[in-house]
């Protein structure tokens, strides 16, 4: 399932949701691989105080749909889940959840990162942040998610 919301939402509200009303999940899966992305209030050295999120809407979902297709072919998934936010958000407000059932934690785990990754630099959203000396940015890249320290 794929949801593009302007709402506020629970993530681990969401995860019992969907995953009470997928009957067929029930006794099958063995591994569910979460990842929950939170705004900061902060970015490249600058204090963020909100941010807004632009999007195609048809695009966007074609362009979700495609990832988890791909995903499902490298791996045995039994369902998945994408909730991505758009509009304005705030410090703290849950910006994506992508979450991952499975058999097994392996494909769970490597799905749910390529999934992910693949939406950071796939996936057409525009963000633009406010900035704490009421200046405004577009948001130029993503972070790395391949950083160690």
């Amino acid at each position: 399932m794929i949801k593009i919301t302007a709402n506020a939402f629970n993530p681990y509200t969401e995860i019992q949701q969907h995953q009470a009303q997928q009957s067929g999940l029930q006794g099958k899966f063995g591994a569910t691989s979460l990842f929950i992305g939170t705004m900061r209030d902060f970015n490249e050295g600058q204090t963020v105080q909100s941010m807004t999120l632009e999007h195609y809407p048809k695009m966007t979902e074609n362009q979700l749909g495609k990832i988890v297709s791909e995903a499902q072919q490298q791996w045995a998934l039994l369902d998945s889940l994408i909730i991505h936010r758009i509009g304005k958000v705030s410090p703290d407000d849950s910006l994506v959840l992508v979450a991952v059932w499975s058999s097994h934690r392996g494909d769970a785990f490597d799905a749910s990162r390529f999934i992910m990754e693949a939406l950071k630099s796939r996936v057409p959203f525009w963000k633009k942040e406010q900035l704490a000396n009421n200046q405004q940015q577009w948001v130029a890249k993503n972070t790395d998610g391949y950083q160690h320290s």
